[in-house]
């Protein structure tokens, strides 16, 4: 390098100068002092056979040629009684040149090591040439733009462990001078530039490069500031939350308390407290650890601590250390459980700190060692000034788990729907104004008028008679086990409670056979638990029986206490449409959201059944139109053609075989819908409408007028509607879908029998073409020719 300003992009061309320090000299020199005016002569000699000391240079060369010079000239600034204590050094603003520096900054440097490459931190090098401009305005235009920054320097000790130094820069010594071409800044270019920090063409047009100079020096006043820096750092870490979710947090945080503590080889960990169950938890997330756990997920309070531990951190809420942890676990013999659990890991020496409130503990820091008594009562006092910021962020943590909780619960467990979730948190920010305002607080009515609703189903044919079908078949099996054991303890031991028991059973297998009722499965269930499994556990104390009876326990399921065979099948297959039927539609339903916005909400039931509502006080917009409704409803009847095909696809792959049979119920009138709270779900106001959910609840067992035949058919969808207009529309939609291939040709309008306070229903049915194979669109099957194809 042959000049400072090579490669420098700035307003300022640099130039070492001393003119401003030998000024200084030339007013000592003629103090009454003798000896201050003698020694500021010497100095001024020194540089008055050197020129080029004053007027300023570029040249880094230089620097070397008179450094005995300028020594002598920085003698004052650079105290020999000092510089082993003092951090200081003499440089030029945004470079790296160092070209004076107390005997402490050497040492430091030199401790870092010979790759150390000190660097400014705090100061962004996009930033330089616009602070340059700043410093300039100062100077040279008394526009004190304040933009001071602190800026550090970061360099790690003879340990490896960062320490942080904070600048402090003297610029007595400094002089600005404009050269004739830079442009004369007005107060309106002041006003445009205090808009425009980032534009950084506009400050190069105020200020060209190299359009003022430089001369003079600045002396940084280094302090080390590691214990403030790393109590900030905590604060930053704690308060950044998405930082806590990175894979590097905890390494970070671990770096943060070595230079706090100034330990290298530490290791922190936290545990939260449940109060409820007197606990401790681990903390999930990105190498989160607990060394009082270890590998525990949680241990109760009194098995993580002795008695003196428990007290000193729940009931006392103060730290403690470990200094000695081999010491103190050969005094206990290994019975005190925090001490043995830092002991099977290795570590040598800890402290744990309580992090608690005023409401009480909230969880365990740890911090811990491999080596012993680095960590001792005496540095755990520097836990005093960042345990708050801790505590602060527990609190937050806390809270803010409480909300996803409360979130999660909404979002599982209730039925707001993402499309009128605006409407509740109108009403949850007007309850908060009212409360801060001193106000009753009440939470409103939120009810959304003139709203069109959609109903369906796809319902399980036949499934109480399949239940009741898996209930006989588990029980006569269950019986017939039971009946074979006491025909054999009959043999053993002639007892006429045993003939008794086999005539019950034997009655109660003929009623499964012939009359099986609703109250079967309870008597014989209690028969079984009250009769006979305490005869059974008498039994397997007879050698010869003991092998039968633990073969009949074995068959019996743990949960249910009872043979669950094919009860279990059924269940299974109940439990796989649902999750399969639901989870297509729910895929299905964000392709419709897209379409237009609309309440959604659908209940696993014997099958899946789903309520939707459309209108323009869903949507909070003046946007609504009747083709977004005319569109909603095509695009239900597809989607029931498709879970239809995909119900009988899998339908071969279910532990026991079911049908399903699909309902539209169709309602012209727009209606009101409010929220109800007691319920947590939505329901139609007023009694007009009401006559919808009547219908709802009752038509998939409905019968066609005049026969014994339900509306509802498998290998069918049924429409039901009530208006003429309603038929027209939806005969419109299956005409379209009878082109792509969804419906059957064969459509039959029927009547339905009177409901109670429901009469002129009527319904469409027609016939789903169903796929064999998924993605074959050649062939297309009725429901009958389906079955005989899967049959085959």
């Amino acid at each position: 390098m042959t000049d400072i300003n090579d490669n420098l992009e700035s307003p300022l061309e640099l130039k070492v100068s001393f003119n401003k320090l030998l000024q200084h000299y030339e007013a000592l020199a003629k103090n009454e002092d003798e000896f201050i005016a003698a020694k500021a002569k010497r100095v001024l000699k020194t540089a008055d056979a050197f020129p080029i000391l004053r007027d300023g240079f570029s040249n880094p060369s230089i620097l070397k040629e008179r450094e005995k010079e300028i020594s002598v000239i920085l003698q004052d600034s650079f105290s020999p009684v000092l510089t082993k204590n003092e951090i200081k050094t003499a440089s030029v603003p945004f470079h790296d040149l160092i070209f004076n520096s107390s005997e402490r900054f050497k040492n430091i440097i030199e401790t870092a090591g010979d790759d150390f490459e000190l660097q400014m931190k705090n100061m962004p090098k996009d930033d330089k040439y616009i602070i340059a401009c700043t410093i300039i305005l100062a100077f040279c235009y008394d526009y004190n733009i304040n933009f001071k920054r602190p800026f550090y320097y970061e360099i790690p000790d003879a340990n490896g462990i960062m320490q942080f130094y904070k600048i402090l820069y003297n610029a007595d010594f400094t002089e600005i001078i404009a050269s004739d071409d830079a442009p004369e800044i007005t107060q309106a270019d002041v006003d445009e530039l205090l808009d425009n920090f980032e534009n950084i063409e506009l400050w190069k047009e105020k200020f060209p490069p190299n359009s003022y100079t430089f001369k003079g020096f600045v002396i940084s006043n280094i302090f080390n500031v590691t214990d403030d820096q790393s109590i900030s750092n905590i604060k930053t870490a704690l308060i950044g939350e998405d930082k806590r979710k990175t894979e590097g947090f905890m390494e970070d945080f671990h770096e943060i308390f070595r230079s706090l503590l100034g330990l290298k080889d530490i290791k922190v960990g936290f545990s939260i407290y449940n109060k409820e169950e007197d606990a401790f938890e681990r903390v999930y997330g990105t190498g989160m650890n607990s060394f009082l756990l270890n590998k525990q997920e949680t241990e109760q309070c009194a098995d993580s601590l002795c008695t003196w531990s428990y007290n000193r951190l729940l009931k006392e809420k103060k730290y403690f250390s470990v200094s000695d942890v081999e010491l103190l676990y050969k005094k206990s013999e290994g019975k005190a459980p925090h001490i043995k659990v830092l002991h099977d890991q290795g570590i040598q020496s800890a402290i744990f700190a309580p992090i608690a409130n005023d409401d009480g503990l909230m969880g365990i820091l740890e911090i811990v060692s491999e080596q012993p008594k680095v960590l001792n009562s005496i540095n755990a006092n520097k836990l005093v000034d960042v345990m708050p910021y801790i505590v602060s962020a527990v609190e937050r943590s806390k809270n803010e788990e409480q909300n996803l909780i409360e979130a999660i619960i909404q979002q599982e467990c209730t039925s707001i729907h993402p499309s009128v979730n605006w409407r509740f948190e109108k009403e949850a920010k007007n309850f908060i104004k009212d409360q801060l305002n001193g106000k009753q607080a009440s939470f409103n009515k939120i009810a959304f008028e003139n709203v069109y609703p959609l109903f369906g189903q796809i319902d399980i044919k036949g499934s109480s008679e399949a239940r009741n079908s898996a209930t006989q078949q588990d029980l006569t099996i269950q019986l017939r086990a039971i009946k074979a054991i006491i025909k054999n303890a009959l043999q053993l031991e002639n007892l006429p409670i045993y003939e008794q028991f086999l005539y019950q059973i034997e009655d109660y297998l003929k009623g499964l056979e012939l009359h099986f009722q609703v109250d079967s499965e309870q008597q014989i269930s209690a028969f079984i638990s009250q009769d006979i499994d305490p005869l059974l556990e008498h039994l397997l104390l007879i050698d010869s029986l003991k092998e039968k009876v633990d073969s009949y326990f074995n068959s019996i399921d743990n949960k249910v206490g009872v043979l669950y065979n094919n009860r279990k099948k059924y269940d299974d297959t109940i439990a796989l449409i649902n999750k399969e039927m639901a989870a297509l539609l729910d895929k299905k339903q964000v392709e419709a959201q897209v379409m237009y916005p609309h309440y959604f909400e659908r209940f696993k039931t014997d099958g899946v059944e789903h309520n939707m509502y459309i209108g323009e006080a869903i949507t909070k917009e003046d946007s609504f139109n009747s083709i977004y409704l005319y569109n909603l409803r095509l695009w239900q009847l597809q989607v029931m053609c498709e879970m239809e095909n995909s119900f009988y696809l899998m339908q071969p792959d279910f532990p026991v075989k079911l049908d399903v049979a699909s309902m539209i119920l169709v309602f012209n009138q727009p209606l009101s819908i409010s929220f109800r709270m007691d319920e947590k779900q939505f329901d139609v106001d007023g009694t007009y409408n009401a006559r919808y959910e009547i219908v709802k609840k009752r038509v998939d067992k409905a019968y066609i007028k005049g026969t014994t035949e339900r509306v509802t058919q498998k290998g069918k969808i049924s429409i039901v509607y009530s208006q003429k207009q309603d038929e027209i529309e939806y005969l419109r939609y299956i005409k379209f879908l009878q082109s792509k291939k969804y419906l059957d040709n064969d459509i039959e309008i029927v009547e339905l029998q009177d409901l109670q306070a429901v009469t002129g229903l009527k319904a469409i049915r027609v016939s789903v073409l169903y796929h064999k194979d998924k993605g074959d669109d050649e062939a297309f099957y009725t429901y009958d020719d389906l079955m005989k194809e899967i049959n085959v």
